[in-house]
C-alpha cells in the first residue's frame, strides 16, 4: 500500500512538472514572473513542498530563477541567451544529424517521412492564413527535427538537444509570429538533404535554419 501511495505521489509531481515547464515555454507564466507558491499551489493543485521541488528542478534548465527566501521567479528572456541557445542548439543538432545520418535505416527515413509530411500540411494550413494551428506547427516541428536525430543513438545527447530546443522555442512563441515560407523552405531543404544523407549539407542548412530564427525573432522587438 505505501508503495502505490509513492507511485501516484510521483506520478502527480512528474505532470505538475510538465504543466509548468509548459506553462513557461509557452508564456503562458511570462519571463519575469514571480511564482508565489500559495497562489502556484492552488493553481496546480499539488503541495508547497511539492512545488519547491518541481521548481527546484526547472532552475538546473533555467527556466527558473530561485530568489533565495523570497521563491521563484521565471526566468528573463534577453538577447544574449537566445543568440547563446542558437549556437548550443546548432553545436548539439549538427552533431546528432551526424551520428544519425551514418547510422539511420529504413526505419529512420521512413520517421524523417512522416514528421516532415505532418509538418508540410500545417505550414501550409498556417501560409493559408490559419492562425489557429500554430500549436500544432509547435510541435509538429520538434518531432521533424526529433526525427532528423533519432538515430543517434544517444539517449543523453537527445534528451540535452530536447531542453535547448524548448528553451529555443519559448522565444519564437514570445515573438509570437510565424517564420512563414522561408521556414517552410528550410524544412523542405532539411528533408531533402536527408533522404540523401548529405551531412556536411544539412549541417550548413540548420545553422542558417537556426540563426534565421533567431534574427526574426529578435526582429519582432518582444525580446529586450
Amino acid at each position: 500500500m505505501l508503495k502505490q501511495v509513492r507511485t501516484s505521489a510521483q506520478t502527480v509531481g512528474e505532470i505538475t512538472f510538465r504543466q509548468i515547464r509548459q506553462d513557461i515555454i509557452s508564456g503562458a507564466l511570462p519571463p519575469g514572473t514571480k511564482i508565489r507558491l500559495e497562489q502556484a499551489k492552488e493553481r496546480y493543485s499539488v503541495s508547497v513542498s511539492t512545488l519547491r521541488e518541481i521548481l527546484s528542478q526547472l532552475t538546473t534548465e533555467n527556466l527558473v530563477v530561485a530568489e533565495g527566501q523570497r521563491g521563484f521567479e521565471v526566468s528573463p528572456a534577453s538577447r544574449q541567451e537566445l543568440q547563446e541557445l542558437a549556437d548550443l542548439r546548432i553545436l548539439l543538432e549538427s552533431h546528432a544529424i551526424s551520428l544519425s545520418f551514418a547510422a539511420g535505416d529504413l526505419d529512420w527515413e521512413a520517421r524523417i517521412v512522416s514528421a516532415h509530411h505532418k509538418l508540410s500540411a500545417i505550414e501550409n494550413r498556417l501560409l493559408a492564413g490559419d492562425g489557429s494551428r500554430t500549436v500544432d506547427w509547435v510541435r509538429y516541428d520538434w518531432e521533424f527535427h526529433q526525427a532528423l536525430v533519432s538515430a543517434c543513438n544517444s539517449v543523453t545527447l537527445m534528451a540535452t538537444l530536447s531542453s535547448v530546443f524548448d528553451r529555443f522555442l519559448r522565444y519564437h512563441l514570445l515573438a509570437e509570429s510565424f517564420r512563414g515560407k522561408p521556414v517552410v523552405d528550410d524544412h523542405r531543404l532539411l528533408f531533402d538533404l536527408s533522404m540523401k544523407r548529405d551531412v556536411d549539407g544539412a549541417r550548413a542548412m540548420l545553422a542558417h535554419h537556426v540563426r534565421s530564427g533567431a534574427e526574426h525573432v529578435l526582429s519582432s522587438g518582444r525580446i529586450p
